[in-house]
């Protein structure tokens, strides 16, 4: 199981990173705090001092076709906020890989 999906990079999350030192990723949705922590650590080599999770429902969403109605939902999703002691990072932008 591939517990980080990859990190979310929009403009709140860009603000809790600079005001909070607090990072978000989607996760696996069967993933726990323990096990997230863990990854986290592992992959970027931080010390993670909390985890909070959150579990998104696909919303249902219709549109208008030709051929009549069509209707969904989009994938279920876990986020996971993660904040990281005082004076570390995360560079997600380094060409180290």
């Amino acid at each position: 199981m591939e517990i980080l999906k990859k990190p979310l990079l929009t403009e709140k999350v860009t603000l809790l990173t600079e005001k909070f030192n607090r990072y978000a990723f989607k996760v696996d949705p069967r993933a726990n705090k323990i096990q997230i922590k863990g990854a986290v650590e592992a992959m970027y080599g931080v010390n993670v001092e909390a985890v909070n999770t959150m579990r998104y429902a696909g919303k249902l969403k219709s549109r208008n076709t030709k051929a009549g109605s069509v209707s969904g939902r989009p994938s279920k999703y876990k986020k996971a906020i993660i904040t990281l002691k005082d004076g570390e990072t995360i560079d997600f932008y380094s060409n180290t890989i």
